[in-house]
């Protein structure tokens, strides 16, 4: 540990030879640590307490390579000019800008923005189509695994794609899903459709568990490898450049 360190604050962006790295104080982490945020491209040091973030600082260093590759690596984002293509569940939206109700006119998104497109406009006509397009395939599954249908909602995790909470006392149970799936192909989205479903049987990741998935939707490693691959540009989708 260095003597005499400057101060550091949560939420301070410091340079490390060159790369801006963003400081954050984590207090149910034990160790530092570093990561590149995936909604906003930044390289991230974090740390257990104020007091080590000197230390977060230093293995940013010692990390620096490995951070910068990251970044070079990132998937680009998508693009949102006006006359852009975007796809949601496979289906293509040419994003118009002509007003701020977003509404959808044969494959035409109106209303996105004035003159240019707003991501927020965006955003909400696609969590729109997403509440609408999981309650369907939700439906279903729970249709085939003989389980009352869950509250559905769409929310906007930073760690994971879809949450489950199962029935208790009477309740029906809740199932929530990313919005952004909504950009990813249908198969993909309708696998974490059906693996949240799924955790209203079988709470656990156990064979047993599995092998619902892969009765709802057949083998999902292809779908898993798409996430791994392509979830960090779902998640920077609609981000400042």
């Amino acid at each position: 540990m260095r003597l005499f360190a400057p101060a550091l604050a949560d939420g301070e962006r410091v340079d490390v030879d060159g790369l801006i790295v963003r400081l954050r104080v984590n207090g149910r982490s034990r160790r530092v640590s570093v990561r590149i945020d995936p909604r906003t491209g930044e390289a991230v040091a974090s740390a257990p307490s104020v007091r080590r973030l000197s230390d977060a600082v230093d293995f940013a260093r010692a990390r620096r390579g490995w951070l910068a590759a990251r970044l070079k690596a990132r998937p680009a984002r998508l693009s949102l000019a006006a006359g852009s293509r975007l796809e949601v569940f496979g289906d293509v939206w040419i994003l118009q800008p002509d007003g701020r109700r977003p509404r959808l006119e044969g494959g035409v998104l109106r209303g996105c923005g004035v003159g240019e497109v707003d991501p927020q406009l965006l955003a909400r006509a696609v969590k729109m189509a997403a509440l609408e397009r999981f309650r369907l395939l939700c439906e279903g599954h729970c249709a085939r695994l003989g389980v009352a249908l869950p509250e559905i909602s769409v929310s906007d995790p930073a760690s994971r794609w879809g949450s489950c909470s199962p029935p208790a006392r009477g309740s029906r149970g809740r199932v929530r899903l990313s919005w952004r799936l909504a950009l990813a192909p249908l198969a993909t989205a309708d696998y974490v459709a059906a693996h949240e479903c799924c955790h209203l049987v079988e709470a656990n990741h156990g064979p047993q568990f599995w092998a619902l998935v892969r009765r709802l939707v057949g083998d999902p490693s292809g779908q898993r490898a798409w996430l791994r691959r392509h979830g960090g540009s779902l998640l920077a989708f609609g981000e400042p450049n």
